[in-house]
């Protein structure tokens, strides 16, 4: 058993998990895993730079996770930053902030490298890796074994983030992965936005720029990733939890009755349709929507169906475990 401790950093939050991870049966136990909003990624689209403002909330995340983690006594620790760190200009800023903080310098992966640790962290259970010995009486006796029922290979993994959505196509490996500029908080910002405030709601000419990006994007990622082999789309991230959220009605977040639902095409075309036609005030009052999420969820969530529209995906199987737990699963040596 390791006892390890794995970093997301985002374009609009910042995510820990400190885990027991037992390589002989491919377990993965939760120890503390949290999330804050901290919008690293605000205004990067516009100025190529990370605000400073947006700095000092990371920051400041970063100071509680590393109590979290010493108080834990994680033996390995791996800080992954993502889209909004790598387009930045002044990136330099923000490794020496969480070195100084953390002790371990943040690795500003690459869009492929993000695709493929979402994968492993997404696919590990819904493919049945348990080669290792555990048995899928074990899985059906936790609960998870009628929902990942009937599901077919290849997967498709989709990861809608804030700066950008990661697809990948696999069955136990990756075949192919591509990453694309089209996520929820830069598409918010690039057509929601005027005059600092974001429009409420954004109106048909809005909607239709927005959707105009996610179906080039769409092209850019068919030229190399094989969408409609896929048999089984699966989707990760706050914009498709929060939209399994509200499809579900629930009355709180709960994650263990997101995690592997199953979200029929007609339930996402309603959700994100009630998104881009409420007020802020509407979408606030939903109770599973996160404060953070209030002004970007509309836009997720029409990344969410155009890509189910693209590749007449009936459902989408929701995961709660992602790119963090790929991230874990990372530092853990393999069996003997």
């Amino acid at each position: 058993m390791t006892r390890v401790a794995a970093v997301d950093c985002g374009t609009n939050s910042i995510r820990l998990l400190v885990a027991d991870a037992d390589p002989a049966t491919g377990e993965l136990t939760d120890l503390d895993r949290r999330m804050q909003i901290v919008r690293l990624g605000q205004g990067v689209d516009r100025t190529g730079r990370l605000a400073p403002e947006a700095l000092e909330r990371t920051f400041a995340a970063c100071h509680e996770y590393a109590a979290l983690i010493k108080e834990h006594g994680a033996e390995r620790l791996r800080f992954v930053a993502t889209s909004a760190s790598r387009d930045a200009e002044n990136r330099a800023d923000f490794v020496r902030g969480v070195l100084d903080i953390l002790g371990v310098e943040p690795e500003v992966i690459s869009g492929d490298q993000e695709a493929e640790f979402s994968f492993t962290g997404a696919t590990r259970e819904l493919a049945g890796r348990e080669r290792e010995g555990a048995s899928a009486e074990r899985s059906r006796q936790k609960g998870g074994g009628g929902r990942r029922e009937g599901l077919e290979l290849p997967f498709l993994v989709v990861d809608i983030g804030g700066g950008s959505t990661e697809f990948v196509v696999g069955e136990q490996h990756v075949r192919a992965a591509r990453s694309v500029d089209v996520g929820c908080v830069r598409m918010t910002e690039r057509h929601l936005v005027h005059d600092g405030k974001v429009a409420d709601p954004p109106g048909p000419a809005r909607i239709a720029a927005i959707k105009a990006d996610i179906e080039a994007a769409l092209d850019e990622v068919e030229r190399t990733v094989p969408l409609h082999e896929a048999r089984t789309l699966v989707g990760l991230a706050g914009s498709v939890t929060t939209v399994a959220a509200i499809s579900l009605g629930l009355s709180a977040y709960d994650s263990a009755a997101i995690h592997h639902s199953r979200i029929s095409r007609a339930q996402v075309d309603a959700v994100t349709e009630r998104m881009l036609t409420s007020t802020h005030a509407e979408r606030a009052a939903i109770p599973v929507m996160h404060p953070g999420r209030v002004d970007v969820i509309g836009a997720g969530a029409l990344v969410l169906r155009t890509i189910m529209e693209r590749t007449g995906a009936r459902e989408v199987v929701v995961s709660e475990h992602d790119i963090l737990d790929g991230i874990a699963w990372s530092l853990v040596p393999d069996p003997e």
